[in-house]
């Protein structure tokens, strides 16, 4: 496995020009993502980001994890759609809870509503 660069050794204008070379070096359709992005927004050098496999959530679970854990707490084991259903949820959850908030608030208000209208959820 090759070493990793550390970057902060290089002067500005090594990393501008190792960033010249390597928009160089990129096919057509590549340079056309990184023109629409703007040559001055790309970051070449940026970290990737970690698998969806390894992201946890603010409690430290995986999406897995958390799948696995609702399963077995709940005991609802109902079919592998509903675990599927659960999984690509709990993926959400981990990757950006912002996306997930409204869809948990409004299962918070709609258990309350029916809870008003003497319904059980």
């Amino acid at each position: 496995m090759a070493d990793e660069i550390e970057f902060d050794t290089f002067t500005p204008e090594e990393l501008e020009e190792r960033k010249e070379y390597m928009y160089g070096k990129l096919s057509k359709r590549r340079r056309k993502f990184v023109d629409r992005v703007g040559y001055e927004k790309w970051d070449p050098f940026a970290a990737p980001f970690d698998p969806i496999d390894i992201r946890t959530d603010k409690t430290g679970m995986t999406s897995d994890h958390l799948t696995q854990l609702y399963i077995r707490q709940s005991g609802k084991n109902k079919n592998q759609e509903f675990r599927d259903a659960v999984s690509e949820f709990n993926v959400m959850l981990v990757m950006n809870f912002e996306k997930v908030r409204p869809v948990y608030e409004y299962c918070l208000w709609y258990a309350e509503h029916l809870k008003k209208h003497g319904v059980k959820p």
